[in-house]
């Protein structure tokens, strides 16, 4: 596999994983179970009928410029 091969999967990653978790959770939904979402700085319980509850206050997400490198402690 090239170089060019491996860059044409990582750029379609983003598209791919965000319509597989989008049918995941409306999977869920339809199951009748409830999911986890996080909305500006809070977890959120959602209910098949669409109510919500909160769970817990979070730290809001860190933004981050594609490519760009950090490092964990």
């Amino acid at each position: 596999m090239s170089d060019q091969d491996i860059q044409q999967l990582e750029d379609q990653f983003p598209a791919v994983s965000g319509s597989a978790f989008a049918a995941a959770r409306q999977r869920v939904l339809a199951s009748g179970q409830s999911v986890l979402q996080s909305q500006d700085g809070t977890i959120y319980e959602v209910f098949p009928d669409g109510h919500r509850v909160a769970v817990k206050q979070v730290e809001p997400p860190s933004h981050f410029v594609s490519g760009s490198v950090f490092t964990l402690r």
